[in-house]
C-alpha cells in the first residue's frame, strides 16, 4: 500500500498524481525503540519522512555524552542535509517504535528540480535549523545550566485552564541533561531546589510550574 503524503507539510500543494508518484518511489522502513537510524559520520544519502513515532537528532562524543539538537514526530523529516554529499553531521535514534518513508538522494534531487515549492519548504526548514543552532550556541555560551534548564521548561510547558504552565510528558532527567548540555546530577539538584522553593510540582511525568521561575537559583 502506498503512503499518503497529503498530511506531510513538505509536500503540501502538490497534486494527487504527484503525491502518488512520490509515494511510489518511497521505501517503507520500521524501527523499534532506541534504534539508530543514522549515525554521525555515515555516508548515506536518503531523506526520511516520519510516518509514525518519534526520533531525536543529536551530537555525541566518545564518552557517551549527547547534545540533543531536535526531536521530530509524524509529518516531519530528516536527512535533507545529505544533499551536500558530505558525511552525516548528526545521529538520529528512535524514541519510540517508528515508521518512515525513505526517499533516495537521487529521487529527492529529482523532486527538488521538478517542484521548486518543495525546495522552498526545505530552505525554510534549514533556516529554522540555523536559527535554532544560533539559539543553542547563545544559551550554551551566555546562560548557565540553570538558565538553559529554566528556558527549556518554559518552552515545553503549555498553559492550562487554571493559568499554570504544565508539561504533561516531562522528559527524563537524563534527556533534559542532554538537551541543556549538563550532567544528570546537576539537573537533579536544580529540580530538587525548584521543588523545595515551590516553583514546580512533579507528579509522575507531569510537571507544573506553580509560579514564575527565578532569574537565578
Amino acid at each position: 500500500m502506498l503512503v499518503d503524503f497529503k498530511e506531510t507539510p513538505l509536500f503540501s500543494g502538490l497534486r494527487e498524481d504527484e503525491l502518488r508518484a512520490i509515494a511510489d518511489k518511497a521505501a517503507i522502513k520500521t524501527f523499534p525503540k532506541n534504534a539508530i537510524v543514522i549515525s554521525e559520520g555515515d555516508f548515506t544519502g536518503s531523506l526520511y519522512v516520519v510516518l509514525s513515532g518519534k526520533v531525536k537528532v543529536f551530537l555525541g562524543d566518545a564518552s557517551g555524552k549527547e547534545l540533543i539538537l531536535d526531536v521530530k514526530g509524524a509529518g516531519e523529516y530528516f536527512g535533507e542535509m545529505a544533499l551536500d554529499k558530505l558525511p552525516r553531521s548528526a545521529s538520529v535514534v528512535t524514541l519510540e517504535p517508528s515508521r518512515f518513508a525513505v526517499i533516495s538522494k537521487t529521487e529527492f534531487e529529482h523532486l527538488l528540480h521538478e517542484h521548486p515549492e518543495i525546495s522552498m519548504h526545505v530552505i525554510k526548514d534549514l533556516i529554522h535549523v540555523v536559527r535554532g543552532l544560533n539559539k543553542n550556541v547563545r544559551s550554551l555560551t551566555m546562560l548557565g545550566v540553570y538558565g538553559r534548564l529554566s528556558q527549556l521548561l518554559i518552552e515545553l510547558a503549555v498553559e492550562q485552564e487554571d493559568g499554570k504552565p504544565v508539561i504533561s510528558e516531562k522528559p527524563t532527567i537524563q534527556a533534559i541533561a542532554d538537551q541543556v548540555g549538563s550532567s544528570r546530577e546537576m539537573v537533579s539538584r536544580i529540580f530538587k531546589n525548584l521543588r523545595f522553593g515551590g516553583y514546580i510540582k512533579v507528579e509522575g511525568k507531569k510537571l507544573t510550574i506553580n509560579k514564575a521561575l527565578p532569574a537565578r537559583l
